[in-house]
């Protein structure tokens, strides 16, 4: 119940500065993230939460699969077929090497074996949709930027999850039943498959005449969809992230008023959730795990954040359309979030022999990434909304953007939702 107190305290803390925080860097993320380590074993002793206790895990969890629904609404499936390349390259290019490039500086900086570091790599490499939201939901940002982060966020989790799973199979000892590429495909397939056909069914019983949503409760409609998919992935072992992009997209498709009715709700829910894993995963970060970190695994936390994650994009979108500008935004925007969080537990939870160490990077990875791109979305978003404005190109050869004749786009301040 301390914890429940906590929380309230926080968000209504939250509430209060969330007004200050839409205008400048100060972060209503950060500030669940330093409640949750304030009242941990670490500092006050108020809660006592480990890696290993079921609420960490079940947080993260129900947080992903929340927002990852939530951002599936904002899909257009009409622009991603026309606008399909920009994120097949950052799924298909810019993640690998992510990947590939996290596992170098983890093994050579931390000291980890290859297979451990290669994990962590696959750990990491996914971006964060509830963070990356933080300019994928300000319409002064580009529209083909805001769903090139939308479309790479909601999808590379999970991309990510079966690397994941091959490689913790790879790392454990003899004692642990191997994972079987069968079984991660049919995982994989299951977890697409409930999303597709939950929305549909609903769609379809739409149709029935004895059938239909009372306007007041419309909102809870796309809620029943959300909830029996959760439930379904976890008594199946389908993925469930895959599940909740791939039906929030369906759903707006098939039923765009019921996307227009839960929006409100759906949004509001989701950063509940988004708040309450914060809390908990600030509780892990305590000072004893800062200090078991070493100075290499510190080098290694500030490469990936600040070189590995941006080089590795700017090479994949090396010949597209995206002004300068446009394509460093992207690139900074990788942010390490709860994919990473549920995935680093798996990795905690196994029992590999660097299973500890390997966690401790990405606990603390995942810190270092919360407040730097937390704390930056708002100047950011800021400099597209003046030069919109103003009619100032992002590069020399950039033609002046013709006037629109709505006039230009709401100011920055508006509520900022995924801080």
């Amino acid at each position: 119940m301390v914890l429940v107190a906590v929380f309230g305290a926080a968000l209504l803390i939250a509430v209060l500065l969330s007004g200050l925080a839409a205008r400048t860097v100060l972060s209503t993320s950060f500030l669940f993230l330093v409640g949750g380590a304030l009242v941990s074993d670490g500092l006050l002793g108020l809660v006592h939460i480990t890696p290993d206790s079921e609420i960490v895990s079940v947080t993260a969890d129900l947080a992903l699969f929340a927002v990852l629904f939530t951002d599936g609404m904002h899909v257009s499936f009409a622009k991603l077929r026309a606008n399909w390349k920009n994120p097949a390259r950052a799924l298909g290019l810019g993640m690998p090497l992510a990947f590939i490039g996290t596992a170098l500086i983890t093994h050579f900086l931390v000291g980890l074996d290859w297979t451990t570091s290669f994990l962590v790599g696959a750990v990491l490499a996914p971006t964060d949709p509830v963070f990356a939201s933080a300019i994928v939901g300000r319409k002064e940002v580009p529209a083909k930027l805001r769903q090139l982060l939308n479309v790479e966020s909601g999808v590379n989790d999970g991309l990510a999850l079966p690397v994941v799973l091959i490689l913790i199979a790879a790392a454990a000892t003899g004692a642990h039943q191997p994972v079987h590429a069968s079984a991660i495909a049919l995982e994989l397939a299951l977890g697409l498959g409930f999303g597709i056909v939950g929305p549909l069914l609903v769609s379809w019983l739409l149709r029935l005449r004895l059938l239909g949503a009372e306007p007041k409760l419309q909102p809870l409609l796309p809620l029943a969809v959300g909830v029996i998919l959760y439930a379904a992935c976890h008594l199946t072992h389908a993925n469930p992230y895959l599940a909740a992009f791939s039906a929030g997209a369906v759903l707006v498709h098939v039923s765009p008023e019921a996307k227009e009715a839960f929006e409100p709700l759906g949004e509001a829910l989701a950063e509940l959730a988004k708040f309450a894993a914060l809390l908990v995963f600030g509780a892990l970060l305590t000072p004893a795990l800062f200090g078991s970190l070493s100075l290499g695994g510190y080098a290694a936390v500030v490469l990936a954040i600040a070189l590995i994650r941006p080089a590795s994009l700017l090479l994949s979108l090396v010949g597209t359309s995206f002004t300068r500008r446009e394509k460093l935004t992207a690139a900074w925007f990788g942010p390490k979030g709860f994919a990473s969080v549920v995935y680093g537990l798996l990795v905690l939870q196994a029992g590999i022999p660097q299973g500890k160490e390997a966690f401790t990077l990405i606990a603390v990875c995942i810190a270092f990434s919360i407040i730097a791109h937390s704390s930056t979305d708002v100047p950011i978003a800021r400099m597209f909304h003046v030069d919109d404005l103003v009619g100032i190109p992002d590069d020399h050869d950039r033609p002046l953007p013709p006037t629109r004749a709505d006039g230009p786009p709401a100011a920055a301040a508006a509520t900022r939702t995924a801080q």
